[in-house]
């Protein structure tokens, strides 16, 4: 079975301030008797699923800044985009939130189901499908600008910088020599699709760890604390990365319409652009209570590197 490349390390739902687990009993209506913690991403908060005297049952996430000052904002971005777009059978809806300045919580639909299984052909087909699908469905639900989110444009034009900096970049960066001086010109790529309409509501963060396959096989979308405007073709490619290190995702990328509007060139200029910020990151990043997240960076970069020298060869 396909595991989630990243984890962290989480705060049991026991050890969650008092009032914080008083609401999710509140809003639940009835005392938590059961949880079975959840392993997958990198946020320090708790990730539990909850059952409850009644028989109810929930998935509750929550961080305080304590445990690190960047993740509440992701949490509350993820409560914006949420109660946006509302109920689907694509995602996990949100029944309620719980935020007192320092501690910012998500009781959320406990969704019956596992994380696919990226080495069985069918179900990486059903979430591939899934993500074409999610894709169409976020274009008719585009945010407001009132709802927070990333900007992918700004994204693909830092790791443009990115790649312009490498020749400078400290010698301890896990880059092969060969990238440093940008050889086919993957940064003005980048800018140039980062100059293209934005338009498109992504979630902008499909991993395995934040993918569940219900019993019917069909995919549900979580975790949309990194929802961004951006291209229609991102999540396509994003679901793709799993097999980055197989020539199986040449071949699928070449042959998805979703992968059109970037172009080969396009989806190499992005893995070189993410995978040289993730090694980047790896020796400059100050990171709080994410202690794992740094072996995930120099992998996932690696992984990346090699299929852009893969990709590469004449």
């Amino acid at each position: 079975m396909t595991a989630p490349r990243a984890v962290g390390v989480r705060l049991p739902f026991a050890a969650v301030p008092a009032e914080v687990r008083a609401w999710v009993e509140q809003e639940l209506g009835s005392p938590v008797v059961a949880t079975a913690e959840q392993v997958g991403g990198m946020s320090p908060g708790c990730a539990t699923r909850v059952a409850c005297a009644d028989g109810t049952r929930a998935f509750v996430k929550a961080v305080g800044a304590v445990l690190n000052p960047d993740t509440p904002t992701l949490f509350r971005r993820e409560v914006g985009v949420l109660r946006h777009l509302g109920e689907h059978e694509l995602w996990a809806r949100l029944l309620a939130a719980y935020d007192d300045g320092e501690w910012v919580a998500l009781l959320i639909e406990d969704v019956e189901g596992r994380h696919p299984d990226f080495d069985d052909p069918a179900e990486l087909e059903a979430v591939l499908a899934g993500t074409d699908r999610l894709s169409a469905v976020l274009q008719a639900r585009d945010l407001p600008d009132t709802v927070e989110s990333l900007d992918v444009a700004a994204t693909l034009r830092k790791w443009a910088d990115c790649l312009d900096g490498l020749p400078d970049a400290p010698a301890a960066t896990p880059v092969p020599d060969w990238l440093r001086p940008d050889p086919h010109g993957w940064a003005g790529v980048l800018r140039e699709l980062a100059a293209r309409p934005m338009s498109h509501l992504a979630h902008w963060d499909i991993r395995v760890d934040n993918l569940l396959r219900r019993p019917s096989g069909d995919t549900v979308f979580v975790d949309w604390g990194m929802a961004a405007r951006g291209p229609g073709w991102v999540d396509p490619l994003l679901a793709r990365l799993e097999r980055v290190d197989d020539t199986w995702f040449d071949a699928s990328t070449r042959s998805s319409p979703a992968m059109l509007e970037a172009g080969d060139d396009g989806v190499t200029a992005f893995l070189a652009g993410f995978g040289a910020h993730l090694a980047v990151r790896s020796v400059v990043a100050v990171d709080v209570n994410l202690p794992t997240i740094n072996d995930f960076r120099i992998r996932e970069s690696r992984r990346m590197l090699d299929a852009v020298a893969r990709r590469s060869r004449p």
